[in-house]
Parts: C-alpha cells; structure tokens; sequence
C-alpha cells in the first residue's frame, strides 16, 4: 500500500469529515451571501461579491456555543453522574478512572500511543488532551467572534451616525 493510500485509509473518518465540514461552510457560505444579495438588491444597493464580516461573526457564534457544550460536556462526564444515562459512569465510579482502566502508563498496550505510554506531564496532558482541544477551540471561536464582531459593528455604527468610513 503505498504512502498516500496508508494516510487516507488510517484518517478516512477524519478527511471525511473535513470534507463534509468545508462542503457545508461553503454551501452556508453561498446561502447567506445570496440572502445578503437580495436584501441589498430590495433596498436598492449594490450587491456584494464576497461573504462578509457578519458571515464570519454567524459562523464563529455558532462554533463558539458549540465548542463550549463539548468542553463543558467532557469534563462534566468526568465528575456528574445521571442514573440510567447511557452516557454517564455507573454511580459508584464518580471521577477520573485509573491508569489501569483508561491503559495509560505501566498498562498501555504496545498499540497505545506513545503519550500513553508516557509518564509525567505528557500522560497528564494526554490524559487530559480531549477537554484542552475543546477548550482551545471554544476560546479561538471567542476570540474570533470578538475580532468579526468589531469588524461588523463598525460598518453598521459609522451607517447609522451619518460618519462616512
């Protein structure tokens, strides 16, 4: 099997859904300037080539909410239980599992990557990689919101004061 054909077999779920994810922010992308064009075209305006800051400012609001249920939702399964929840511990194993159970450390299998077999601050942060990613999403999407935010209200203020800008 040749380079190329190993990475897409061991990643398919992952460029599957980059794809599925870059076909459908395209897809809201065209929807919502065609929305933005005709809302322009009624009141008499130009319409717009591009996507704009309040696509952007969608967008990220949407991702920020998003990220910040999977962040809550990772380390709140940790610690909360719910009684005959499919998603939850049984009531009796509240809180992080050992190394034994989650395979980490001494128990990882020679399959197990190698942060699993890691010791110190590289198993805690392994241990702990899933809750940081979402966590570092939500604050990006907050982030960028931020900024796409400013850049939206702006046009909109300098509008509506008379201030040509």
């Amino acid at each position: 099997m040749s380079r190329a054909s190993r990475f897409i077999h061991d990643n398919s779920l992952t460029l599957a859904f980059a794809g599925a994810f870059l076909l459908t922010l395209v897809g809201q992308a065209a929807s919502g300037l065609a929305e933005v064009n005709n809302q322009l075209v009624a009141a008499d305006l130009q319409p717009v080539s591009v996507a704009g800051s309040d696509f952007a400012v969608d967008v990220t609001e949407n991702w920020q909410s998003e990220y910040l249920q999977f962040f809550l939702y990772t380390f709140g399964t940790v610690w909360l239980l719910q009684r005959g929840s499919p998603e939850s511990k049984s009531l009796d194993r509240a809180g992080p599992e050992s190394d034994r159970e989650q395979k980490v450390g001494p128990h990882a299998t020679a399959d197990s990557p190698r942060w699993a077999r890691a010791s110190g601050p590289r198993r805690a942060l392994y241990s702990r990689s899933l809750g940081i990613v979402m966590a570092l999403l939500f604050l990006g999407s907050w982030l960028t919101q931020s900024v796409t935010g400013v850049a939206a209200f702006n046009p909109e203020r300098h509008t509506s004061t008379g201030i040509e800008g």
